[in-house]
């Protein structure tokens, strides 16, 4: 019961995501400014971690493996961060996030092309009613009153593919590494890459102790401390089940998008959504199904 806890809490925390994207935009940091902020400040805080997790040199990688951490670090976090962000700042919260939740279908088409993992019925069914949803949220969006835009709604799907990326690159490398060698190369390569040429600390001249709160709140809250509670729930719950506790992430977002931002979740936006989160269930109950016949 406790793993289970924690792994929705860890999602609940991934939800809260739109408050400090939103605030440091209001602040005038950049949407590829805050994804540094993120990434650097959650490096910063997995340092101690891989000291610890050291003893035994289990966070030493080889040099002809970085192209795993260059495709988890940037193609991946970097690219579905600002995607998101970005989607979220032209958009509302709600069309941001559910787009962001195609990630499970693009997984599932880019693993049988990559990993020649086997399309099942239920599973092309899933990519079906995502791409469905998608299509009821586009056609929806002339009546959503300004909260949608086409270009919007093309980067929400980016973060979606670039969501999906990690799952790819991390599948490969965890060949090879452990889940914490991966996420802490994963923020070191993203840190290095993105510092020099968004340096966020510059706009932190004269910032107030609220805009200060954001940026640390930004690396701990829905970056470290999420994934601390999400991956220790998840020694303890099998993959299906976490995957379908944290869908509270979604529908954290859309909460908070509603009640702290004052936005509306229009009829047909609703239905897609629905659609979007129904496809996630049907993936995770596919994986399930599949764990189990080998039980």
């Amino acid at each position: 019961m406790l793993a289970r806890l924690a792994v929705m809490l860890g999602a609940l925390l991934w939800g809260t995501l739109a408050i400090f994207v939103k605030k440091l935009t209001y602040y005038g940091f950049t949407e590829m400014e805050i994804v540094t902020i993120r990434v650097t400040g959650a490096f910063i805080c997995f340092i101690p971690i891989a000291i610890a997790a050291n003893s035994k040199g289990q966070m030493q990688v080889q040099l002809r493996h970085i192209w795993y951490f260059i495709g988890t670090g940037l193609f991946s976090i970097a690219f579905f961060n600002w995607a998101y962000f970005t989607a979220m700042n032209m958009m509302s919260i709600s069309i941001a996030v559910m787009l962001l939740y195609t990630g499970p279908a693009f997984v599932v088409v880019l693993s049988n092309l990559f990993l020649k993992e086997r399309l099942t019925g239920k599973k092309l069914a899933a990519v079906l009613m995502t791409v469905t949803g998608c299509a009821v949220i586009a056609l929806s969006g002339d009546n959503s009153s300004g909260n949608w835009t086409l270009l919007g709604f093309v980067i929400g799907l980016c973060s979606g593919l670039g969501y999906a990326l990690y799952s790819i690159f991390s599948k490969l490398a965890l060949r090879k590494y452990n889940s914490m060698t991966i996420t802490l190369y994963t923020f070191l390569i993203a840190s290095i890459c993105l510092l020099p040429f968004f340096p966020f600390w510059k706009k932190t001249f004269g910032l107030p102790l609220e805009g200060w709160l954001y940026i640390v709140g930004l690396g701990l809250i829905p970056t470290v401390i999420a994934y601390l509670l999400y991956t220790t729930g998840l020694s303890k719950v099998e993959t299906s089940t976490a995957s379908i506790l944290a869908t509270v992430e979604p529908v954290a977002a859309v909460i908070i998008g509603i009640l702290l931002f004052h936005e509306q979740l229009y009829g047909g936006q609703l239905a897609g959504a629905s659609m979007i989160v129904s496809s996630i269930l049907i993936i995770s109950y596919e994986r399930k199904t599949k764990k189990e016949l080998f039980l």
